[in-house]
């Protein structure tokens, strides 16, 4: 089984190891986001765990073997973290974040110009785009979620 730390590091390189530094902190920005939510669902399910929010079913594509009943090769358990995917996840996990990133609970690869302004519904807005990912603070709504 493997630890908090090796499980952030995974994703963090299978999620955004393209993306650059920033764009792998942001990413291990929003798990940790959801990590210490104070309220909603990610405070609800994930109960300040990592290993909870990771594998949240229907959050991580990473986090899943199988997607729409296929192997998924591209997942958490076939990456090689490098030391780089290590200090991230130690950074993210001592608190550390990129300056001004915001709360954001949500990221996607739109694979098209724009990011859409809500996200995953209402409950989320558009913050910023780091490499090929948009990245969403919550409103409001995702409190009562």
């Amino acid at each position: 089984m493997y630890s908090d730390r090796e499980l952030l590091a995974r994703l963090i390189q299978c999620e955004a190891g393209g993306e650059g530094f920033e764009g792998m902190m942001a990413v291990a920005g929003v798990v940790m986001n959801r990590v210490n939510a104070p309220a909603g669902e990610y405070n609800r399910v994930g109960k300040g765990s990592i290993r909870n929010i990771i594998f949240q079913p229907g959050q991580f594509v990473c986090a899943s073997e199988t997607e729409n009943g296929r192997y998924n090769p591209q997942n958490i358990y076939n990456m090689n973290p490098a030391q780089i995917h290590y200090d991230i996840a130690d950074m993210a996990i001592s608190g550390q974040r990129l300056p001004d990133f915001g709360q954001a609970l949500w990221f996607y690869n739109p694979y098209s110009a724009g990011c859409r302004q809500t996200f995953p519904s209402e409950v989320g807005y558009y913050f910023t785009t780091l490499g090929k990912h948009c990245f969403y603070n919550p409103t409001d709504l995702y409190y009562y979620t």
